[in-house]
């Protein structure tokens, strides 16, 4: 069976020509932009959906998806959220990038000792973080960068860090 991973969310149509305002990742972009067709669920069913043209603004993007044609059209969509497979998302991750589900519930290792497990990924513009939940229940955040990230085994779910002092406590 297929799984889906969302992508972004219908937030409302623009114009009279039934394109969609989509919501999305801001750091996705590029990812967004190289879309051909998707997936949208509505009443627990995924409808794929081609897709004729992308354009950005500074808030959101507005795709306009073939057989959409009209405002009509396109508000019955409002609010739903759009998929791909995830297979198709693994195809066109670079060798050391990863799917935040894939690093949730990792174990973090430094110096060969477990010092606790990623909770959580977000962004702050300059990098991905990983939220990690120390041995001591601390919650701290790691940024994501080849420097102080060393290695990702998804096989063995571990990511091994430079644990500079103070970063993980």
């Amino acid at each position: 069976m297929d799984k889906y991973i969302s992508v972004g969310k219908i937030l409302n149509f623009h114009g009279v020509k039934g394109e969609a305002k989509i919501g999305y990742s801001k750091n996705q972009r590029d990812f967004v932009e190289s879309l051909e067709h998707v997936y949208i669920l509505k009443d627990n069913v995924y409808l794929p959906f081609d897709i004729k043209s992308i354009k950005f603004n500074s808030k959101f993007a507005i795709i306009k998806f073939d057989g959409i044609d009209t405002v009509n059209d396109i508000v019955n969509y409002k609010n739903c959220l759009i998929f791909v497979k995830e297979q198709e998302i693994r195809e066109k991750l670079n060798e050391d990038e990863f799917l935040i589900d894939e690093l949730v519930g990792m174990s973090v290792v430094s110096d060969n000792k477990q010092v606790g497990t990623v909770v959580g990924v977000s962004n702050n513009g300059a990098s991905d973080l990983l939220s990690v939940k120390s041995n001591t229940g601390k919650i701290c955040l790691v940024p994501f960068v080849k420097a102080i990230v060393l290695n990702v085994d998804i096989k063995s779910k571990i990511v091994t860090v430079e644990n500079i002092q103070g970063l993980i406590e």
